[in-house]
C-alpha cells in the first residue's frame, strides 16, 4: 500500500486529500480478497478479434449467443481473444455513452453470457471512464445536487479561459444543464451526452477502481482504457497527457495487480506516436499494451503508393521499454483511421494524399478544432478494404492490397487486433452512415447471421478473404517467432517490399516476413535467405519472386 499512498499524494497534492482517498478506496474494495494468481505471459496465440457484441444479429436471439455460435462454428481457436466493444446500456455514440458500467445491455444478453464466452476466449472489456451518459444515475443525482455526486463531475465557470484545452471534436467543451441549484455548466469533451468524470474526486476514483476489479473478476483478461489521455483536467494546460493522468493509470495497474493480476491494461490514445508510447511508463508500472495508432495510416499510404520506405523507416525506430510490455497493432476498428498519429512521420502533403484517397474511395473525413479558428483532419472514416482501393480498381487489386496489409499486421512485434469487418471482408456501409448521419458507421455494419453464413460458405469475395485470414491466423499461432517477446528487425531490401525478421531468442526460431506492397513483381536475392515459405509450402534458396501484393513467411530450417 505504500506505493498506492505515494501515488495518491502525487495525484491529489496534499497528505490530507490522499489520506481521504486511501480510506474511501479501502472501504470500497474491502469486499474483494487479494488474488494469488500470477501474471500471464502473452504468446503468439494471443491474437484479438475486435467486435461489437451485436455486429452479427439473428432476429431476437441475444446477440452474445449469436456471436458465440459464430465463433464456435467458424473461427474456433484461430484467435485467442475477443475485444467486446462497450457492452453496457448506453444512450449514444454506439456504446461509448455508458448509462451503467455494471450492467449488460439486454439486447446483447447478460453477465452469464459474458462468463460463458470467457471460458473459451480471453476477453477485453472497455472501460469508458473518461465520461458517462447524461442519463446515468450518477449524473442525474448530480443534477439533483445529491451527495457525494455533486463532486462526480466538473462544474465550470463559462467565463474562464479554456483556449489551451485540446479539442478532439469541433463541438462545445462546456454544456449547460438545469440543476436543483439552477443552471450549471459541465465539462463535456466529446458531446453533450458524454459528461466527463471528475477524477479530482476520491469518490469517483474509488468507484472506478471497484469497476475495474469487477471486470477482472468477471473474465476480463484485458481492460481497454478508452480516451484515457483526457482524464485529468487543469485549467491553463492542454488537459491532455497530464502527469496526474499517468499516475492514475499506474495506480489502476497497482490495484489490479493486487486483486486481478491476470488482467492487462491497454491504453487508447489516438495521438502522435511520442505521446502515445509515453503510456508504457518505465515498462513495468503503467500500460501493458499501447495501441499502435500510426500503423493504419502508414500501411494505407504504403500500399497506395507502392512504396514501403516510410513505413520501414518508422518501424526501424520502434522500441519497447522492456520485455513486460508490447504494442497492440491494428489496422481497422469501430473508429476511423487516425490522422494525427502521423505527425512527425508524414508531412502535410502526404496526409492530404490520404484525405483525397479516402474521399475518392467513398469515405468521409472528420476534423478537429485547433482552437485558433482553424480545423485539421482528425480521422478518415472508411472501411479498410475500401481505403486501399478505388472504385476503378479490380477485386484482385483490392483484395491483394488488403491481404498484404493484414499480413504486415500479423508479422509485426506485438499483439495483432483484427476488426470483425476486416475478418469478414466487409465493405463500406453507405446505408448505415447515410441514415444515421454518423461517419463512423461506414464501418460498423450489423450483419444478418443467415446472410453472412451464405456469404462465408459460398464462392464470394467475403468468403475468400475470410478463409485466407483464418488460414494465416492458424499458421501464425503455431510459430514462436511471432510471439510478442520475439525480437523484431526491419530489413532494407527493396522499397517495394517490407521485410521483417522475427527471432524467438529462447527457441532460436526465425521467420523473415516479406510483403510486396506494390503492383509490380519483385525478385529478392540475398545470401542466407533460406527456408520454407509457410504461406505456400515452397522452399526458398537465396532468392524469391513476389508477385504484386504477395507475402511470404520464410521459416529458417536451420
Amino acid at each position: 500500500m505504500k506505493t498506492i499512498e505515494r501515488r495518491l499524494k502525487f495525484i491529489y497534492g496534499t497528505e490530507e486529500k490522499a489520506f481521504e482517498a486511501k480510506q474511501k478506496i479501502e472501504k470500497r474494495l474491502e469486499k474483494y480478497a487479494l488474488a494469488e494468481t500470477k501474471v500471464r505471459e502473452l504468446t503468439q496465440a494471443d491474437t484479438m478479434l475486435i467486435t461489437y457484441g451485436d455486429s452479427i444479429i439473428n432476429g431476437d436471439v441475444p446477440a452474445l449467443e449469436v456471436l458465440s455460435d459464430f465463433l464456435d462454428t467458424y473461427v474456433k481457436d484461430a484467435v485467442g481473444n475477443v475485444h467486446l466493444l462497450p457492452m453496457y446500456p448506453y444512450t449514444s455514440d454506439d456504446g461509448f455513452s455508458v448509462v451503467d458500467y455494471k450492467e449488460i445491455n439486454p439486447v446483447l444478453g447478460n453477465w452469464e453470457k459474458i462468463e460463458m464466452l470467457a471460458e473459451k476466449y480471453g476477453l477485453m472489456f472497455d472501460a469508458v471512464i473518461n465520461h458517462i451518459s447524461k442519463s446515468s444515475d450518477w449524473f442525474q443525482k448530480y443534477l439533483r445536487c445529491e451527495q457525494p455526486y455533486t463532486d462526480y463531475f466538473i462544474t465550470c465557470a463559462p467565463e474562464a479561459d479554456y483556449s489551451k484545452v485540446t479539442r478532439p471534436r469541433a463541438l462545445p467543451l462546456l454544456t449547460e444543464f438545469d440543476s436543483a441549484e439552477g443552471p450549471k455548466f459541465v465539462w463535456t469533451t466529446f458531446s453533450e451526452d458524454q459528461i466527463d468524470l471528475n477524477f479530482n474526486s476520491p469518490d469517483v476514483l474509488a468507484e472506478i477502481l471497484d469497476i475495474l476489479i469487477m471486470y477482472g473478476r468477471m473474465g476480463a483478461k484485458f481492460i481497454r482504457l478508452d480516451a484515457i489521455g483526457f482524464m485529468w483536467k487543469e485549467l491553463g494546460t492542454t488537459c491532455m497527457h497530464l502527469p496526474q493522468t499517468h499516475e492514475l493509470i499506474k495506480l489502476m495497474k497497482d490495484v489490479l495487480r493486487m486483486y486481478s493480476p491476470e488482467t492487462k491494461i491497454i491504453t487508447e490514445t489516438n495521438v502522435p506516436h511520442k505521446d502515445n508510447i509515453s503510456y508504457f511508463g518505465d515498462g513495468k508500472d503503467e500500460a501493458d499494451l499501447v495501441y499502435q495508432f500510426p500503423l493504419p495510416p502508414l500501411i494505407m499510404y504504403s500500399l497506395l503508393k507502392g512504396d514501403a520506405s516510410i513505413l520501414r523507416q518508422w518501424m526501424a525506430g520502434l522500441e519497447l521499454p522492456g520485455g513486460h510490455v508490447t504494442f497492440f497493432n491494428f489496422l481497422s476498428s469501430h473508429d476511423g483511421i487516425g490522422v494525427r498519429p502521423t505527425e512527425g512521420i508524414l508531412d502535410d502533403t502526404q496526409r492530404e494524399f490520404l484525405v483525397e484517397a479516402t474521399l475518392k474511395h467513398g469515405g468521409r473525413v472528420s476534423y478537429k478544432d485547433n482552437g485558433d479558428g482553424t480545423k485539421s483532419p482528425y480521422e478518415l472514416n472508411i472501411n479498410y478494404q475500401d481505403a486501399l482501393a478505388g472504385p476503378e480498381d479490380s477485386d484482385e487489386i483490392r483484395i491483394g492490397r488488403f491481404l498484404a496489409a493484414e499480413t504486415i499486421l500479423l508479422s509485426m512485434q506485438g499483439v495483432p487486433g483484427i476488426y470483425i469487418h476486416s475478418l469478414l471482408g466487409s465493405r463500406n456501409d453507405y446505408y448505415g452512415m447515410t441514415v444515421s448521419d454518423i461517419p463512423r458507421r461506414i464501418n460498423r455494419e450489423q450483419l444478418d447471421y443467415d446472410f453472412l453464413k451464405e456469404q462465408l460458405d459460398g464462392d464470394t469475395n467475403r468468403g475468400r478473404i475470410f478463409k485466407e485470414m483464418l488460414r494465416r491466423l492458424n499458421i501464425r499461432k503455431q510459430e514462436k517467432a511471432f510471439a510478442p517477446q520475439a525480437v523484431q528487425k526491419v530489413l532494407d531490401m527493396d522499397d517495394r517490399v517490407l521485410a521483417i525478421r522475427r527471432i524467438h531468442e529462447k527457441s532460436g526460431e526465425c521467420i523473415e516476413a516479406l510483403i510486396n506492397v506494390s503492383g509490380e513483381t519483385v525478385q529478392i536475392e540475398r545470401d542466407g535467405l533460406y527456408g520454407i515459405n509457410l504461406l505456400n509450402g515452397n522452399i526458398v534458396k537465396n532468392k524469391i519472386q513476389l508477385t504484386p501484393f504477395e507475402a511470404a513467411w520464410i521459416k529458417n530450417r536451420g
